[in-house]
């Protein structure tokens, strides 16, 4: 019976040991960008290079490698995110409920 009792105000002190060293320190962060943001730039630059690009004197080859080179960066921005399947989310929901 007090193991029962005992448990949950124990879940409570772990959690509250864990958080206070996080508020106690007062050091703002930085920003900064990350890898991910400076590709994402370097992306977004190049994009707006070819959109501005006076295509009427390419030559139809060279309007075929711009738009192939439109759409391999417009994958590469795709796949920058994060993605869940149905499986790993059902996983996370059972494993918060076991520990809540």
């Amino acid at each position: 019976m007090k193991l029962k009792r005992m448990i949950p105000v124990l879940l409570f002190a772990m959690c509250i040991s864990l958080v206070s060293p996080v508020i106690a320190s007062n050091n703002t962060p930085v920003p900064t960008e990350t890898p991910k943001e400076v590709l994402k730039n370097k992306i977004e630059t190049r994009l707006l290079e070819i959109n501005k690009m006076d295509k009427s004197d390419l030559t139809t080859a060279e309007k075929k490698d711009l738009r192939k080179e439109v759409k391999d960066l417009k994958k590469q921005a795709r796949s920058q995110g994060v993605y869940l399947s149905v499986g790993a989310i059902l996983l996370i929901i059972l494993l918060l409920v076991l520990i809540l």
